[in-house]
């Protein structure tokens, strides 16, 4: 008995996916998205799990996104509950790039500080996205909470999410900005200034913050 076209090539899709070669896993994800199938949901998002190679991950999120968010939304939210860091993280990645804000009540704060910091970036990253219109200021607030935080990648991602928030971020950060912590109020100031002056440049702001906090309180009113 023969297998129908069909299913030939979601079972050579299905294994292309599990290919130990990168250029074939990638090559399937791009297969699938250009052909959607219900079929394939599922193993995406366990794929994206323990995918090792970013550009194969970043496919299989474009290759969910090309699928109805009604049938992938509830699946990536289970995911949201893994506790598998790159399961946590690649769902919320791919949740930004769906834009359904039926997924905000998902986006807790336990994700918007979680302890990994690829989690708690893409928790931020979707937040701004799926925030919905008002609670703008109750998300700045626990965004603030993390600044100070990790290297310079992270401290730019926060950066970047609570500028997207626009001017309603102000008062969170003028409170910051005063805060006891230096590492706070520098990064605090520098996210101020960017959002004052975009084009700015973050090493330029985070060095001009770094010289207002070591003159003071006096400094910082200029």
């Amino acid at each position: 008995m023969t297998m129908p076209d069909e299913d030939t090539h979601t079972m050579r899709a299905l294994q292309g996916l599990e290919n130990s070669g990168p250029s074939v896993r990638l090559r399937a994800a791009m297969a699938v998205g250009t052909s959607p199938d219900p079929r394939f949901v599922d193993k995406l998002i366990e794929r994206c799990a323990i995918e090792p190679e970013f550009f194969v991950r970043d496919m299989l999120t474009w290759a969910l996104t090309r699928h109805p968010s009604s049938m992938t939304v509830p699946k990536l939210i289970d995911e949201l509950r893994s506790e598998r860091a790159q399961a946590r993280s690649q769902a919320l990645h791919t949740l930004s790039k769906i834009g359904d804000r039926r997924a905000w009540p998902a986006i807790t704060r336990a994700l918007l500080v979680d302890a990994d910091d690829e989690v708690a970036r893409s928790a931020w990253r979707a937040a701004v996205v799926l925030v919905p219109g008002g609670a703008e200021s109750e998300l700045a607030a626990v965004l603030a909470t993390q600044f100070g935080r990790g290297g310079r990648e992270t401290r730019l991602s926060l950066s970047r999410a609570l500028i997207a928030l626009g001017e309603v971020v102000m008062p969170t950060l003028r409170a910051a900005m005063t805060g006891l912590d230096p590492r706070v109020r520098e990064h605090a100031i520098a996210t101020e200034r960017l959002l004052r002056d975009p084009d700015a440049g973050f090493e330029f702001a985070i060095e001009e913050a770094r010289r207002l906090v070591a003159l003071g309180p006096a400094g910082q009113e200029e």
